[in-house]
């Protein structure tokens, strides 16, 4: 009998239905009342900007751990990875690696210019990271990943409606320590991360510096040109350094830098591989192979820098905490939009008509951020804590659209937001604990035209919005909480410049608020051998900023409806059955739904699609009633991990991940081609390692079943498609002492 052991599989700490937590409940528990001596581990979180057990935190939570994250980018994958992987988080991306689209419970945003905002927030070391290229920084050396779901606005601000993923690398410790992980595999992908770091002068001064490389030659034929290995490729290069400064018992200075370099290609558009009539991947889809006659092969390239600061007193009754923080980026994407050539020339084996070809380039440049939170809490285990702070964001940057066929336009985003908050929890009871907490944030936007094909005034928009949650956790007994929540957040104005480089004009979204409700438990159960939480959720969304993106004009133009509304339910769990088998499993229902009578989008340009939604007179749909763009009804996902062990300090190990999406549709409007049902992926890995986690060596796959999973359009003047990655198979290798 080994000793206390977490796997080191993905915990898949989510159900798979609502049956599940029955089943859980009485069929389980009799199998694994056995006598056994391994746990699980407690999952300490900070959702609430303190060390808390997450079983003991009013809010529906769910986290991954730095392992689980290595299995999940094996093949060289970025942060769109974590897609599907726990319950109502999805993502997706029209921009390649510098872009992602978050999704949590149905609510984002599909707008892909580069100022766009999105209501989930990706915070990195108590950072946030607005803009959507900031969003894509890489992820290496982690710690955990909380997704913190449902609106967030009281203690992490505006643009948080949705909820947050939040990111905490490794920090440095007293002790030596360091790894490195290496991967190969397919396409000639290599990968290699690594840290180490330990006391540089005892009791006082500590460093950990840590790195990532990720690379594949390009793989992928133009089959215009006749150039072989053409696209399809990338280089990924990032770095953190970080001090940790302890002069004496109550004060600490935490000092980071980092850095990313990206170059390869951006997205693969694939021109009329959809239907049509249906959403089916046509006979024109071959991964191996597109049809560009522009674009000079997608080529994408983004360069960044970052550094923090956080200063941290500690005494007898309060603790005050500084974090102040710096970022940049600048770097562009050039792409063959329409995925393929015009109709003039269609030798065999090409993509079939477009009806004029479409080749853009959007870059960003000298992206400066600049962030600062103060906040004093208490300190201590009383019947009563409380923390108050205060925030200040500022952003500004230039974006450039190349459209080629007139000249480029320049527009120039700034952005100035404030707040101050505060928030305390109280034990009216042993057993009952309330927390409440309010923010008033005041936030300023700003859009100037340096460079366009003619005239423009300056645009403006602003808001101030105070945001408010409560909750309460009753402890129902040893094992289980119950907890329930109210909060509202809202999502600041938004100002979209892109059209500007194809004579439109900007357009501005409101602001947007939620009031969101939810109730749910969290249970450690089986003497502590499965972990079990759920709960039940319903929001609305008033005045939901919208991107109505394409038709004839391919324009990007913001709009509000009148509310959105979503509702559903989430479960996950994790079973250690057996000392040696794992087994997690999660599972969400998403129904969203537009409400606004009378509003219209431009359906597909191209007239190739089947509209779905009932026609205006002007050929516009109506999308009353639709649910939102990329919001997926239902995730489900599910690992199993099985160790042999070979003596005392090793064991031979096997497991898998699966991740199920169901029905979701790509855009405002309904049409036969453009949403997916059904899409999947399972990935498989077998290897050896120590008990004491300083070796592990494995084969894995990932897309075992190679599927063909359609992920996005662009819809304006053919049947272009955005698909996953290809099936993939390599060799991993860890050493860490």
């Amino acid at each position: 009998m080994k000793t206390h052991h977490k796997p080191r599989s993905m915990l898949f700490k989510n159900s798979v239905s609502m049956l599940a937590l029955a089943l859980a409940g009485s069929v389980t528990m009799p199998v694994i009342a056995q006598a056994q001596e391994a746990v699980l581990d407690t999952i300490i979180v900070t959702a609430q900007k303190r060390e808390q057990n997450v079983k003991d935190v009013p809010i529906s939570v769910d986290t991954k751990s730095g392992d689980e994250l290595k299995t999940l980018f094996a093949a060289g994958q970025d942060i769109l990875a974590l897609a599907n992987r726990t319950p109502s988080l999805y993502a997706e991306t029209s921009n390649g690696r510098a872009a992602p689209r978050f999704y949590i419970r149905g609510l984002g945003n599909t707008d892909f210019d580069l100022a766009a905002s999105q209501p989930v927030s990706i915070i990195m070391d108590d950072v946030v990271m607005e803009n959507v290229i900031l969003k894509s920084t890489p992820l290496f050396d982690i710690q955990q990943v909380e997704v913190l779901r449902g609106p967030q606005g009281t203690l992490f601000g505006r643009n948080t409606p949705a909820g947050i993923i939040k990111f905490d690398s490794v920090k440095p410790t007293e002790e030596f320590d360091g790894y490195i992980t290496g991967n190969f595999g397919r396409f000639n992908t290599a990968s290699v991360e690594g840290a180490f770091g330990g006391t540089l002068v005892k009791d006082k001064l500590f460093v950990r510096i840590s790195g990532l490389h990720q690379s594949r030659p390009d793989w992928i034929d133009n089959g215009f040109t006749g150039e072989e290995d053409a696209l399809g490729g990338y280089r990924e290069f990032a770095g953190r350094a970080q001090l940790l400064y302890t002069p004496t018992e109550n004060f600490e200075a935490l000092a980071k830098v980092h850095f990313r370099s990206l170059e390869g290609t951006s997205s693969i558009f694939r021109a009329n591989i959809i239907g049509p009539g249906n959403n089916q991947i046509n006979n024109n889809f071959n991964r191996g192979t597109v049809f560009f006659d522009q674009g000079n092969n997608n080529p994408q390239q983004y360069n960044g820098e970052g550094a923090s600061l956080r200063l941290k007193w500690d005494n007898e009754n309060t603790i005050f905490t500084s974090i102040s923080a710096y970022e940049t980026t600048r770097g562009s994407s050039l792409g063959d939009i329409d995925g393929g050539f015009g109709a003039v020339f269609l030798p065999v084996g090409g993509p079939g008509p477009i009806a004029f070809p479409a080749v853009t380039q959007d870059g960003i440049d000298d992206l400066d951020q600049y962030t600062q939170e103060l906040r004093l809490a208490s300190n201590g285990d009383g019947p009563v804590s409380w923390q108050v702070g205060a925030y200040y964001f500022n952003s500004e940057f230039s974006i450039t659209t190349n459209p080629f066929f007139v000249a480029a336009s320049t527009v120039i985003h700034s952005n100035t937001a404030w707040s101050i908050f505060g928030q305390s929890s109280i034990d009216l009871s042993e057993r009952f604990t309330v927390t409440g907490g309010l923010r008033f944030t005041d936030d300023s936007k700003d859009l100037v035209i340096a460079a366009s094909p003619f005239p423009i005034a300056p645009v403006e928009a602003s808001a101030s919005r105070v945001s408010w949650d409560l909750s309460g956790l009753y402890v129902l007994n040893d094992n289980t909480n119950l907890y329930g929540r109210v909060a509202s957040g809202f999502r600041a104005p938004t100002i979209q410049g892109r059209d500007v480089a194809f004579f439109g004009l900007p357009s501005v979204a409101d602001s947007e608020t939620i009031l969101s409700f939810e109730t749910g438990f969290k249970s450690e159960l089986a003497n502590n051998r499965v972990r079990l939480n759920g709960g039940i959720f319903y929001y609305t969304v008033n005045d939901i900023q919208l991107s109505a993106i394409g038709g004839g004009a391919n324009f990007v133009q913001l709009i509000n409806a009148d509310k959105g509304v979503g509702y559903g339910f989430e479960a996950d769990l994790e079973w250690l059955v057996t000392d040696n088998f794992s087994l997690t499993a999660g599972f969400s229902y998403n129904k969203t739904e537009l409400r606004d009578e009378g509003l219209t989008t431009a359906p597909c340009g191209s007239g190739l699609c089947t509209v779905l939604d009932p026609l205006d007179a002007n050929g516009n749909a109506l999308i009353d009633g639709n649910p939102f763009p990329q919001a997926p009804e239902i995730i489900a996902n599910f690992t199993a991990r099985y160790g042999i062990p070979v003596n005392e300090k090793g064991e031979f190990f096997v497991e898998t991940d699966w991740a199920i999406q169901g029905q979701t549709n790509f855009l405002l409007y309904e049409a036969a081609e453009f949403s997916s049902s059904g899409n999947f992926e399972g990935g498989l890995k077998f290897g050896y390692t120590k008990y004491d986690g300083t070796f592990e060596a494995a084969i894995f796959a990932r897309n075992i079943t190679d599927e063909k999973n359609l992920t996005g359009t662009i819809d304006f003047n053919n049947l272009t498609g955005i698909t996953n990655e290809p099936s993939f198979y390599g060799i991993t290798m860890t050493v860490r002492r």
